[in-house]
């Protein structure tokens, strides 16, 4: 059995492919557009969705369902001893609130490590990547959580956007 699996949110930037190919695993963010959920990366692509936006079509996001998410759990415990899972940061949704509330629970409590590391697509990204890495070095998910976290205010961002419309519509 593999010691720790490392999953995120598609908020990270990191496609379903990529997640394959790095051995990251990739919860897809709901989306509801024009009432109808849809998956980021599953039955969406960026480029719809950035299409949907210029197109003034109602676009709405939402977090993960408890349901999806231990679901994605249950699946990584069958081949993996422990989770290190990073959702998008606490700041911006109530996602990681909510994980960490389920991490609590039996069967995940001492086997899921959610990181509150404060990031959000590249900057959790880096996170994830560098969780990969500590976890091919055999630290255990307590030991990666807390080393994302310590360091989670070493990272900066910048946002540039094509047009001023996409801040209008906010």
């Amino acid at each position: 059995m593999a010691r720790t699996a490392v999953a995120t949110d598609s908020n990270s930037g990191i496609t379903q492919e990529q997640g394959k190919e790095l051995g990251i695993f990739v919860l897809p963010m709901p989306f509801f557009i024009k009432g109808k959920l849809h998956f980021e990366d599953i039955d969406l692509t960026q480029e719809q969705f950035y299409q949907m936006l210029e197109d003034d079509t109602p676009v709405s996001t939402s977090q993960p369902s408890p349901g999806d998410v231990t679901a994605m759990w249950d699946r990584l415990l069958r081949t993996h001893d422990e989770i290190v899972f990073i959702p998008m940061s606490s700041g911006l949704s109530s996602a990681c609130q909510t994980a960490c509330l389920l991490a609590e629970d039996e069967p995940y409590q001492g086997r899921v490590f959610v990181v509150d590391n404060h990031r959000i697509s590249a900057t959790q990204a880096v996170s994830v990547l560098d969780a990969k890495k500590l976890a091919d070095k055999g630290k255990s998910g307590l030991e990666i959580k807390n080393i994302l976290e310590k360091e989670a205010m070493d990272a900066t961002i910048f946002i540039a956007v094509d047009t001023l419309e996409y801040l209008k519509k906010g």
